[in-house]
């Protein structure tokens, strides 16, 4: 099967390789995103293969529909950058990775609450300069604070296990609670309890037209001042502007973030010899509370293999007609 490989990094190469080597896929490989202007990439391929940052709206479908391209291929679970209704409608299958490693970005989540909270980064800055001043990086003890978990999927419920072993009451909303979770002393309970109650937010929910933007003006005013908020899931689950105004002012106390509403034009690229003309995330980064990372929380070898793995089954199994269910994302699934 000829595929056009878009966003690719050398480690998506290597692994992609290693996983291709009894599948014999002819895969060609892209360093630029994908989108409407560069669809034409990959005219003459069977299937084109993407990231998160890869934007497939409703006219780069349709043009890859006259391209006769039949498959996107998602090395990723999440699938809000697809118009996946345009895709169902001209026959092109989608089928993603829904599951690699759910312990690496919940691990993740957790790091960034102990540096943070520990101020690790600022501590390992100024040991190299030779200071070994403990003014102002004083921090909190986990143990017994109030974290509220909004998602609890594999990487949320992970993500609670981990916590619970700090000591901590967690609370949890999800329209679907997990029992082993309740079992555990999980208590589920409303949005705005979430917002009320909570020391520390950690946001493991995919983005949908609900859980756009739930962190906003309205619910940061509803949380307790100085509260800690750690997203890993979608960059757009929290109003930048928002959290801005809210960091100005103390309301929120601390933020991690590995995702970013404007992402795609920032993350898995070197800009460190250019002007970041994205004035939002400079601002962020003069918050000496405000802790980013790439997208990176997925970043482990594990997570990378079961990547690789899942996403070159998936180019097998739609060659052979034998897709797995539950790696097809299908139009029930956004409505």
């Amino acid at each position: 099967m000829k595929v056009a490989v878009f966003s690719t990094k050398s480690y998506d190469k290597e692994y992609l390789e290693r996983a291709n080597v009894s599948k014999h896929h002819d895969l060609v490989y892209f360093e630029t995103s994908l989108k409407e202007r560069t669809v034409r990439l990959a005219e003459t391929y069977d299937a084109v293969c993407i990231f998160v940052n890869d934007v497939l709206k409703k006219e780069a479908v349709e043009l890859m529909a006259s391209l006769d391209i039949k498959l996107i291929a998602l090395r990723c679970a999440g699938f809000n950058n697809v118009d996946i209704e345009t895709a169902w409608n001209n026959g092109i299958k989608v089928l993603r990775v829904p599951a690699y490693s759910p312990h690496a970005v919940a691990e993740h989540a957790m790091a960034l609450i102990l540096t943070l909270n520990r101020k690790i980064h600022k501590a390992y800055n100024r040991v190299r300069e030779g200071n070994f001043s403990l003014e102002r990086l004083g921090g909190f003890e986990l143990n017994g604070k109030t974290i509220g978990v909004i998602g609890t999927g594999r990487i949320g419920a992970i993500f609670t296990n981990i916590i619970k072993g700090f000591g901590c009451e967690v609370i949890a909303f999800d329209k679907y609670p997990n029992q082993s979770l309740i079992d555990a002393g999980v208590h589920y309970c409303s949005m705005e309890d979430i917002f009320r109650k909570s020391d520390i937010i950690s946001l493991h929910c995919p983005l949908t037209p609900e859980t756009n933007r739930i962190i906003n003006k309205d619910s940061i005013n509803q949380m307790k001042k100085g509260v800690m908020i750690i997203n890993t899931s979608r960059g757009k689950l929290i109003d930048t502007d928002a959290a801005i105004d809210a960091l100005k002012i103390g309301q929120i106390g601390y933020l991690g973030i590995d995702v970013y509403e404007q992402e795609e034009n920032l993350f898995f690229k070197d800009l460190s010899e250019m002007v970041i003309t994205d004035d939002k995330i400079s601002r962020l980064m003069t918050f000496p509370n405000v802790l980013i990372t790439a997208h990176q929380a997925f970043f482990t070898d594990n997570a990378l293999t079961q990547i690789a793995n899942t996403t070159i089954q998936n180019l097998t199994d739609f060659e052979n007609n034998t897709i797995n269910g539950q790696n097809e994302v299908t139009i029930e699934m956004i409505k």
